[in-house]
């Protein structure tokens, strides 16, 4: 592994490469306090420990051993980093001749650890290099041009936009952009940039994810066995950042111009989705920060940090300390010291833990700014559902599973032919045809098997599933546990003489995807301080005389505590203050918008204001919407 950064200034008085550098080396001595390495230790944790999904592959996450983390010491960071068995002052090497190329080692080490590559040895080392010990016996073949080579010792690679140009290296899997902007030539270097690092080979000469070679049986089981535990996150690329708009923006841009490999699948739009209109809600910013709903957005901190923050406000009574340290404004200030007068309207008491007060109130301050999403109106489905026009095949052949596809996709078509030639072939022929009618359809590889499946009233046909949640030659399709289970119970209740679908004048559903489809209810996640996207698994669409009913459905397990969040933010927007659900006028309907989440057993759920989201069965959801249209 490599860590590349890349820094936006090289020669000015506080150049950033200067202040990553003066870092490395304060680190390189051990000037770092114990307790601040485990709090930074514990703080990465914080964000890895969710099994955060990757960006550019959908549906797959990224698993870190928390003990293998934890266990990280400083002692580990001198053997891995620094080539060292222990701290040491640095020492430079470079070649008169070649000032492009700086090399770093620890004076407690004979192998170097660091290279900077920059236009020629920046003016700030020159005028200190009296301080280190310069070592001009350099290489004949420089640092840079052997850094792919298996015997490169170096592990971090500093530079700016000079080098990145032609450059070639499967090494990279952190990148670390320093003060890099947003202007279209930074753009473009990020872009290019994040593309030297998403070259994954961890086979020689195989640049492909381990799990796939091992699919396609390019590599044998033994090795297999021996490196699947610890290949991941070095296939993964982690990219920090100075400048978070600058990498949401490239991120924004890759995912449009990213081309994936593999051979994409379009499904097909039901024809009686056709007929009915289909509506999804869509939002607008308020004009209102999220603290004027403070009801429902409460700030979440631990009673602990609670009580300190309430002191230290005490304590730092000038007005003036706050505005210079945390660079924050009058009204917000005033707006903090309100809050500490009635916390109960806008604090919510958990386990949350800041450790560090600084970073507490620069949290708080950034809460005050955050604006919400509200609806803005109720619109006809168009382009927001896509997914299943990206279904990724990674086969050498697909065309059994597009035969597949083609087999299912108009079985009651097929089926209504069928039954008008009744009585008019013979019968031996009719039982053939009718045995080459299929509503189901397994497909299998490598021992993983998909269902393709028609599902008379989903949006799409067909359905793909697969009870093989890690399945990797097929994209977008149903695979998670809850979401196939949930499938297959309410094709188990539809089969049911008396279900309640049966009352309403029409109903259809559909499988959402967060990674591609824009469906989704806006809330406020305490864990990031800012407006996240809440994407259930499946929308349910229900008409019954003039009364619509536009229905989220989210098959999740009550572990992932983070519900409550989900559920405010559906709150703030399809609900009265006193929790009865708005009734919205769409065109001559009266439109109304439910949230269930689904459980294997209601009765394990804690006695709260939220218990009446959950359901164990999809019977128990109808009951609830007919019940409020009798009322």
């Amino acid at each position: 592994p490599l860590l590349l950064t890349l820094v936006n200034s090289i020669n000015t008085e506080d150049a950033d490469l200067k202040l990553f550098f003066r870092e490395l080396e304060r680190i390189g001595k051990g000037d770092i306090e114990v307790n601040v390495f485990k709090d930074s230790i514990d703080e990465l944790w914080e964000e890895l420990k969710h099994d955060p999904e990757f960006v550019f592959e959908d549906g797959r996450k990224i698993k870190i051993d928390k003990k293998v983390f934890k266990s990280i010491t400083l002692k580990d960071i001198w053997k891995y980093v620094y080539n060292s068995l222990s701290p040491g002052e640095i020492e430079i090497s470079f070649r008169p001749s070649d000032k492009k190329q700086v090399a770093f080692k620890l004076t407690t080490s004979d192998r170097h650890f660091a290279l900077s590559r920059t236009g020629d040895i920046p003016n700030w080392l020159k005028e200190e290099l009296s301080r280190f010990n310069v070592n001009h016996q350099f290489e004949e073949e420089g640092f840079f041009e052997r850094i792919n080579q298996d015997d490169s010792p170096i592990n971090i690679l500093m530079g700016s936009r000079a080098f990145y140009e032609g450059w070639d290296s499967n090494r990279p899997n952190i990148i670390n952009f320093i003060n890099i902007g947003t202007g279209t030539d930074a753009k473009k270097f990020i872009l290019q940039s994040i593309g030297r690092g998403i070259r994954i080979e961890p086979i020689t000469n195989k640049r492909r994810r381990l799990i796939e070679l091992y699919n396609n049986k390019e590599i044998d089981d033994d090795l297999f066995r021996k490196i699947k535990d610890f290949c991941l996150p070095l296939e993964t690329l982690f990219v920090f950042g100075t400048n978070r708009n600058a990498l949401l923006t490239v991120i924004k841009e890759l995912k449009q111009e990213k081309k994936e490999k593999g051979e994409q699948i379009s499904l097909f739009v039901n024809k009686s989705a056709e007929k009915h209109p289909l509506l999804i809600p869509v939002y607008k910013l308020a004009d209102h920060p999220l603290m004027k709903k403070r009801g429902l957005a409460k700030f979440d901190i631990s009673m602990r940090d609670f009580e300190v923050l309430k002191k230290y406000s005490q304590y730092v009574n000038d007005d003036r300390v706050f505005l210079v340290n945390y660079e924050t404004t009058p009204e917000k200030l005033k707006v903090l010291r309100e809050t500490l007068c009635k916390p109960d309207q806008y604090y919510k008491y958990g386990e949350r833990n800041f450790r560090n007060i600084h970073i507490l109130v620069q949290r708080l301050f950034n809460y005050f700014s955050v604006t919400p999403e509200e609806l803005k109106e109720f619109k006809e489905l168009e382009e927001e559902i896509r997914h299943f026009r990206s279904i990724r095949v990674y086969l050498k052949s697909i065309d059994e599973v597009r035969r597949g596809i083609e087999t299912v996709k108009d079985y009651p078509l097929k089926i209504r032919e069928l039954q008008e030639q009744y009585g008019k072939i013979p019968q031996d022929e009719y039982d053939r045809k009718r045995e080459g009618i299929k509503k189901e359809v397994i497909f299998e590889d490598g021992h993983k098997k998909i269902r393709i499946k028609y599902v008379a009233n989903h949006y799409y046909l067909p359905l793909i599933l697969s009870d093989e949640e890690r399945i990797d030659y097929i994209k977008h399709i149903i695979k998670t546990p809850s979401e196939v289970k949930f499938i297959n119970d309410l094709e188990q209740y539809l089969e049911e003489d008396r279900n309640k679908f049966s009352e309403f004048d029409w109903w259809l559903f559909s499988k959402l995807d967060e990674s591609l489809d824009e469906v989704y209810i806006p809330y406020y996640n305490p864990d990031t301080n800012r407006i996240s996207r809440f994407n259930p698994d499946f929308i349910f669409w229900l008409k019954k005389g003039n009364n619509y009913f536009i229905v989220f459905i989210d098959p999740k397990g009550t572990k992932h505590t983070d519900y409550m969040h989900k559920v405010d933010g559906y709150k703030m927007i399809f609900e009265e203050n006193g929790g009865k659900r708005k009734v919205f006028e769409i065109g001559g309907l009266k439109g109304t918008v439910y949230i269930f989440l689904r459980t294997d057993d209601i009765n394990r759920l804690p006695q709260n204001g939220y218990r009446r989201y959950w359901f164990d069965n999809i019977d128990k959801v109808l009951t609830n919407i007919l019940k409020d249209l009798r009322f």
